[in-house]
């Protein structure tokens, strides 16, 4: 990064030549770049909408006269989808927060549809119309399919599994668990796709044309994607596994406690999950996250989206040395919060 801020360059040429080498790295056919995950949901919409017409591209986010509403399946609905509509779509909600079936996905498909977003993310994947399926029939329709998976990695897998069973654009962070520049993201999918993704992202004059990388933001990802998929992912997975433990061992024997580490497709990662029993006497779940939050040190500890009355620790931002001082000041806070205190 230090390098590349002492030298001049096309961006637009930089971007086309980064993006082949993503596509390498990853294992996939096409990739771009974007500014973060969330801005490459806006870059999808854009896509999906204008594609490669120069007009189009330069009239959104006015959509007159152009396909743009994006079916969501309610269940799929989540804080950051609203970046979607900043470059002038509408969504087209389908399902129940419950579930939906692919058949109520079909009958909202209208010559005003310009694409299907799906979401991969912990505790979304219930009752959702499976990424094959909803590929199968947005393929048949003419529509692409847009993956927002910012959050899915690990598994280093993912980074070919979603862009195999059909979707066209796959939004990844280039900050979470790749641990690059956190302003940056990538798209990975078909070429057809990146191309219309690229000609709407910035530095083009385009709607994203506020969402511009740097040139060393360009650099700090290529080069921590190199490393990350460079990674064996069996040592990294023991690893936190082990930090995990021991955060198990500690909070398990505290009374109304129950603990343990999981490791499948809600956590992503072997995290350590906390359950308060039905003989837990102290504060909510809720109570205790924010006196987390509120203590010295603050931890912050992840809740609210898997069962009330969970909450779990989270090693992907922990560094060996910081694992037994998130463990210590865990249980002083539930022992506490046993006493009545």
């Amino acid at each position: 990064m230090e390098a590349m801020s002492e030298v001049f360059v096309q961006i637009d040429e930089l971007l086309i030549a980064a993006g082949e080498r993503i596509a390498e790295l990853t294992g996939n056919e096409a990739a771009t770049i974007t500014s973060g995950a969330s801005g490459g949901l806006v870059v999808q919409a854009a896509a999906a909408m204008a594609k490669d017409d120069p007009d189009r591209i330069s009239q959104l986010p006015i959509t007159d006269g152009m396909p743009h509403e994006l079916i969501i399946q309610r269940g799929h609905r989540f804080m950051y989808d609203h970046l979607y509509l900043a470059a002038g779509a509408r969504f087209v909600e389908v399902g129940s927060t419950d579930g939906c079936t692919l058949d109520e996905v079909e009958a909202a498909i209208t010559a005003r549809t310009a694409g299907i977003i799906h979401l991969e993310s912990p505790f979304k994947s219930v009752g959702a119309v499976p990424l094959p399926d909803l590929a199968d029939l947005a393929h048949s329709r003419g529509l692409p399919v847009l993956a927002d998976c910012a959050s899915m990695l690990p598994p280093r897998a993912n980074l070919t599994i979603f862009t195999d069973q059909g979707a066209d654009l796959v939004s990844f962070s280039g900050g979470k668990a790749v641990r690059g520049p956190q302003s940056t993201g990538f798209l990975i999918g078909k070429p057809e796709w990146v191309e219309y993704a690229r000609l709407n992202n910035a530095p083009n004059p385009g709607v994203t044309r506020a969402q511009k990388v740097s040139k060393e933001e360009i650099a700090g990802l290529l080069a921590a994607l190199e490393v990350f998929v460079d990674i064996d992912e069996e040592i990294e997975t023991r690893h936190y596994r082990e930090q995990m433990n021991l955060v198990v061992d500690q909070i398990a024997e505290i009374p109304g406690m129950a603990a343990e580490v999981k490791h499948n497709y809600d956590h992503y990662i072997p995290q350590a999950v906390v359950t308060f029993g039905d003989d837990w006497r102290g504060p909510s779940t809720a109570e205790i996250v924010e006196r987390l939050k509120a203590g010295t040190p603050r931890v912050f500890a992840a809740d609210g989206q898997g069962p009330s009355n969970t909450m779990w620790i989270d090693p992907l931002n922990l560094q060996d040395r910081e694992v037994e001082i998130v463990v210590e000041q865990f249980r002083n806070i539930l022992i506490e919060a046993a006493s009545g205190r």
